[in-house]
């Protein structure tokens, strides 16, 4: 009795041993994988993106692997290419530079890997890009500092003279700028582009600009959150933070803090929950083969002669009026966090 106790124990060991060695390998052979290729997570949205992404993976049930190229267009494509070589499905690209991540979705797309530019156009057609309608973007920022200076002395700061995005946000904006800078209501002191949208430009540029025209500047238009930031300093350092407005997008924390206290006057509130949903969605069907119906535009650049399928989510500007309605009751940001440097008893209810 004892010896075939025994026998019936080693059988079912080796069953057990078997069930387990051949039905794991297959179960993680068939988990779809997405690549994430991250242009720097040292920015705020990104790095806040990163995680809503890992968590709508984990909702969808995919594995997902992220870079960070550090700012490095170079090193970017050598990250898609190490994703490729690990065998992901489907590649997610925030680009660093919109003309060099097109070699990365070439090497891709040769592999049968399908590809989203995420908020950042790329410039290669068999890429699908899923952004906010920048030009949009931009229109509502200019348009905001337009309603509390309707007529003076303009400085001009600039997103990344390689993301597609700083060219589409001016041209938003110049669709408020150029009637009035025709009409003579506005006079534009100067135009200056920011690297990797770097704050510590944009200071240095509305430090130079404010020094050029003895602080005779009425309001500076930005191209994002970071640099509305920069600009802000530049400002306060010469008293004029809350009497100069000036502009941004992304809804960052320190931003929406600045709108609360008056020294920004507008941030367009692009819900990147929803985007980074929506692309996570895309890519996971786009790597199981199916038809990708969410599509609702297309990305045209005419000087690039290129033209994309688009998904595009609504945009919302906030500025004090209601930043609580949308950002706080909205749960994007905390009411603590926000209103920190307001006055307890002058927080909303």
């Amino acid at each position: 009795m004892r010896n075939s106790r025994l026998v019936v124990g080693v059988f079912l060991a080796l069953l057990l041993s078997l069930v387990f060695v051949n039905v794991v390998p297959v179960f993680a052979a068939d988990k779809v994988t997405i690549g994430v290729s991250i242009r720097s997570l040292s920015e705020e949205r990104w790095a806040r993106e990163r995680i809503l992404m890992e968590e709508k993976s984990k909702e969808l049930g995919v594995n997902v692997v992220f870079t960070d190229a550090n700012n490095d267009e170079f090193v970017q494509n050598s990250q898609i290419e190490n994703l490729i070589a690990r065998g992901v499905d489907a590649l997610i690209i925030i680009a660093r530079n919109s003309d060099v991540a097109a070699s990365g979705v070439e090497m891709a797309l040769s592999e049968g890997i399908p590809c989203i530019a995420y908020d950042v156009a790329i410039y290669h057609p068999g890429a699908i890009y899923v952004s906010f309608d920048s030009v949009r973007v931009g229109y509502e920022m200019a348009k905001a500092v337009v309603e509390r200076v309707p007529k003076g002395r303009y400085f001009w700061v600039g997103g990344s003279p390689t993301d597609d995005n700083a060219y589409l946000i001016r041209k938003g904006q110049f669709q408020v700028l150029q009637p009035l800078i025709d009409s003579g209501d506005i006079e534009l002191l100067g135009e200056q582009w920011c690297d990797a949208w770097s704050p510590e430009e944009a200071l240095k540029h509305v430090e130079n600009a404010l020094t050029a025209h003895s602080n005779q500047i009425d309001a500076v238009v930005c191209a994002n959150d970071g640099t509305a930031g920069g600009a802000v300093q530049a400002l306060q350092e010469q008293g004029l933070a809350g009497k100069v407005p000036t502009c941004g997008q992304d809804a960052d924390l320190v931003a929406c803090q600045r709108v609360a206290e008056g020294t920004q006057a507008v941030t367009v509130f692009k819900d990147v929950r929803i985007l980074a949903d929506t692309a996570m969605e895309a890519a996971v069907e786009l790597a199981k083969g199916n038809p990708l119906t969410s599509i609702n535009g297309r990305y045209i650049n005419e000087s690039k002669g290129i033209e994309q399928d688009a998904v595009f989510v609504d945009v919302i500007p906030v500025t004090q009026d209601n930043l609580y309605e949308v950002i706080v009751k909205g749960g994007f940001h905390s009411l603590e966090n926000v209103y920190r440097n307001i006055p307890k008893d002058q927080w909303p209810e």
